[in-house]
C-alpha cells in the first residue's frame, strides 16, 4: 500500500511544473521593482465589502455577504475564484479567517508566493473536514516532495478559524487560533530544501483539483472527482491582518532584487528617499549547505483537533524579525499511519498551491 501511495502522490506532483511568474528575477536581470506593503500594517474586513488591496483574477467574481465575508463560489470545475496583491511583504505575518469551500476535489488555498517562486502555504481538502495542510517550495524546485505537512484542526469547512504564517528570516511558524502547528528553521541549506526568503505577494483562492482531465494522482490527493450536482461550493475568507517587516527595516516602498542569487541578504529595500539599504546589511552566521535532506521541519501534533473560533485574530505579532544568528541541527519527521498517512504520504507530492492547472496566475 505504501508503494500505491507514493504512486499516487508522483502522479500528483506533475501539475506543480506549471508554477507562473511573470519575470523570475533570478533568471532574468531586467524584473520589475515591487511594491512593499510597508510600514502600515493592513486589516481587512470582507463582511464590510470588496477591498482594493487584492486584484481579481480574470474570471473571478466574488460575492460579500455581511456576516461570512467573500464568498469564493465554485459551481463548476472550470472556475477558480482568485485572489492576488499587487504589494508584496519582505518577511512578516499574515492572520486569515477562513472557512474552507466543501466538497471532494475542492481545494481551498492561502499562499505565500514569490516571483522567483518561492512559496509557502495552506491548503484544505473539501473532503476532509479533520485537518488542514501546509507547505513550502524553494526557487520552483519540483524535483522533490518531502515538505508537506498536515495538522488536526476542529471542522475546518463547518467553523471559522485564523490561520496565519509568520515568517521571518530565520524560522517561518504556521499557526493555527494562536498555536504554532509546525516550524520550519533556515538552516542554509539550497536546493529543494531552500528556505522561502525572497519577498511575496499573497494569494487566496477556491479552485477544483478532482477535474475528470486531472492525473489520477491528483484525484486521489484531492478526495475524488468534485460534484457540483447538489450546487456550488462555496468558501469563506471573513477577514485578514498583514504586517510587513520590511526585512529588518524601518520602512520600505519596494523591493527589488540586488542579483540573481535570491537569497533574503541579496534584496534591496527602497524608501520614499531611495534604497534604504540592502538586507545584507543584516548580520547573518547562517551557512550555506547543499541539500542532501529536507530542511529542519518541526511538525507539532496534538491528540485532539484544535477547537473552531469565532473568528477573532488571537496571535500576537511582532513587528520586526531576527537575522539567522546560529545553524540548527537538522530532525527527522516521522510518516504517520493510517488514514492520516495516506494524506501526508499524498500531500508529500501534492504540488504548490499557487500552481495547479495555471488557476491562482495573475
Amino acid at each position: 500500500m505504501l508503494s500505491k501511495f507514493l504512486a499516487l502522490a508522483l502522479a500528483a506532483s506533475m501539475v506543480s511544473a506549471q508554477t507562473y511568474t511573470d519575470c523570475d528575477p533570478t533568471k532574468r536581470s531586467d524584473c520589475p521593482a515591487r511594491k512593499a506593503v510597508g510600514s502600515k500594517p493592513v486589516n481587512i474586513d470582507f463582511r464590510q465589502g470588496k477591498n482594493k488591496f487584492f486584484k481579481e483574477a480574470e474570471g473571478t467574481k466574488l460575492t460579500y455577504d455581511k456576516d461570512l465575508g467573500a464568498v469564493f463560489s465554485i459551481a463548476n470545475e472550470n472556475q477558480a475564484p482568485t485572489v492576488g496583491s499587487d504589494a508584496y511583504i519582505f518577511f512578516g505575518q499574515v492572520d486569515v479567517v477562513l472557512r474552507a469551500a466543501p466538497g471532494p476535489g475542492v481545494v481551498t488555498s492561502f499562499v505565500l508566493q514569490s516571483d522567483d517562486l518561492d512559496e509557502i502555504d495552506w491548503e484544505w481538502l473539501g473532503g476532509d473536514n479533520a485537518q488542514v495542510q501546509h507547505n513550502y517550495f524553494s526557487k520552483g524546485c519540483t524535483e522533490t516532495y518531502d515538505r508537506g505537512g498536515f495538522s488536526p484542526v476542529a471542522d475546518p469547512i463547518g467553523a471559522f478559524h485564523t490561520y496565519t504564517i509568520k515568517w521571518t528570516s530565520e524560522q517561518l511558524d504556521w499557526i493555527i487560533d494562536g498555536q504554532v502547528v509546525r516550524t520550519l528553521k533556515n538552516t542554509g541549506i539550497e536546493g529543494c530544501a531552500g528556505y522561502p526568503q525572497s519577498p511575496m505577494q499573497i494569494k487566496l483562492g477556491t479552485w477544483v483539483a478532482g477535474r475528470k482531465d486531472a492525473p489520477q494522482g491528483t484525484i486521489e490527493w484531492a478526495g475524488g472527482l468534485a460534484d457540483f450536482s447538489n450546487g456550488p461550493s462555496d468558501g469563506y475568507y471573513q477577514s485578514l491582518k498583514i504586517i510587513d517587516y520590511m526585512g529588518g527595516h524601518k520602512e520600505a516602498t519596494e523591493y527589488q532584487y540586488g542579483d540573481k542569487s535570491g537569497t533574503w541578504q541579496s534584496i534591496k529595500v527602497i524608501g520614499s528617499s531611495g534604497v534604504v539599504s540592502s538586507s545584507s546589511s543584516v548580520t547573518s552566521k547562517a551557512t550555506t549547505k547543499t541539500a542532501t535532506s529536507a530542511t529542519t521541519l518541526q511538525t507539532v501534533t496534538s491528540s485532539t483537533a484544535l477547537g473552531a473560533t469565532n473568528g477573532t485574530l488571537t496571535t500576537d505579532v511582532t513587528t520586526t524579525p531576527t537575522s539567522t544568528t546560529e545553524e540548527v541541527t537538522e530532525t527527522e519527521t516521522a510518516i504517520p499511519t493510517g488514514a492520516a498517512g495516506k494524506v501526508a504520504l499524498s500531500n508529500m507530492a501534492a504540488m504548490g498551491a499557487a500552481a495547479v492547472l495555471g488557476y491562482l496566475v495573475l
